[in-house]
């Protein structure tokens, strides 16, 4: 067994590499930190939630230099072939890119590869202090029902018990059960040090403080919440769709910063397929956005 270390910036990653069946080297999944590094994990539905909806507070943690791990759980495809779906990740890698402050054309510090983690294989990329990690399970559709494309699965039906095991879009791996995704999203995040301070970001769940919000975000928040019981996570709740109903609170700085942010990823979108903007479908919505973020955090103890 071989190990190998990314050190970049005040975080460290440790990736343990393991043979394939074929004899090919894969990296495990699960990350390591510094014993005593505090880290911050954002758990989002789609590839665009957390530059919507928490991006000014979770760009502030990259640029403190703390590890930062991104755990996008569906592919985003709204039941569209396999070019969407990879356009939104790259344009979640190149939101992340703004955050820490590279340019779009500087890509040298990103690496991508097959990561396993209980048996589930998974793509992972590291730039600098952040590891992001893409679970491709398919889109839910807003109402938790699934597309036909991929069998009607989803994750709300995957929680209720209405469907036994869910596979991703790629065809990479099964999950077996609720249990089998929320372990290994806890494997992902690490549980080797008892002194390391843990903050999650995610959706609300309540449906009272976060009403509407698409179906795939509340399973977020609550594989979260089903988790967090055994665990000792601060979370960091933030409402969805619910926010453009919220007073803006949100200053021309951190304004600037989320546009910024959201931007980044509909730029790579639109590149590829100027109907794919969001900006381009709902203007005023996605304005609305940017000038407000709500959240309510929940203390471990």
């Amino acid at each position: 067994m071989q190990s190998a270390t990314i050190l970049r910036g005040l975080g460290v990653f440790l990736a343990t590499v393991v043979p394939d069946s074929g004899g090919a080297q894969l990296p495990t999944g699960g990350v390591s930190y510094l014993s005593n590094s505090p880290v911050d994990v954002v758990i989002v539905a789609h590839q665009d939630d957390w530059q919507l909806f928490m991006g000014d507070v979770v760009e502030g943690q990259i640029r403190s230099g703390k590890p930062v791990v991104f755990i996008y759980l569906t592919a985003g495809d709204d039941g569209r072939d396999p070019l969407y779906w990879a356009t939104r990740e790259r344009g979640a890698l190149e939101s992340t890119r703004a955050a820490i402050g590279l340019a779009a054309t500087d890509s040298a510090d990103s690496h991508c590869v097959t990561a396993n983690t209980l048996r589930h294989a998974m793509r992972r990329c590291t730039i600098l202090n952040t590891a992001s990690y893409f679970l491709r399970l398919p889109d839910g559709r807003r109402n938790g029902a699934g597309f036909a494309s991929h069998s009607y699965q989803s994750l709300r039906k995957l929680r209720s018990g209405r469907i036994a095991s869910i596979s991703p879009v790629d065809g990479s791996t099964d999950y077996d059960s609720w249990a089998d995704l929320t372990n290994t999203v806890a494997e992902l995040i690490g549980e080797s040090s008892a002194n390391r301070i843990v903050t999650i970001h995610t959706s609300d769940p309540s449906v009272v403080v976060n009403p509407h919000d698409h179906f795939d975000h509340r399973m977020a928040g609550l594989l979260v919440s089903d988790s967090r019981r055994k665990r000792k996570w601060n979370v960091m709740y933030y409402t969805g769709y619910a926010l453009a109903s919220r007073a803006p609170n949100r200053s021309k700085d951190q304004m600037r910063e989320k546009t910024k942010l959201f931007t980044a990823y509909d730029r790579v979108m639109m590149q590829v397929n100027a109907k794919w903007g969001a900006y381009r479908e709902h203007p005023a919505f996605y304005s609305e956005c940017m000038q407000r973020t709500y959240a309510r955090k929940i203390i471990s103890h």
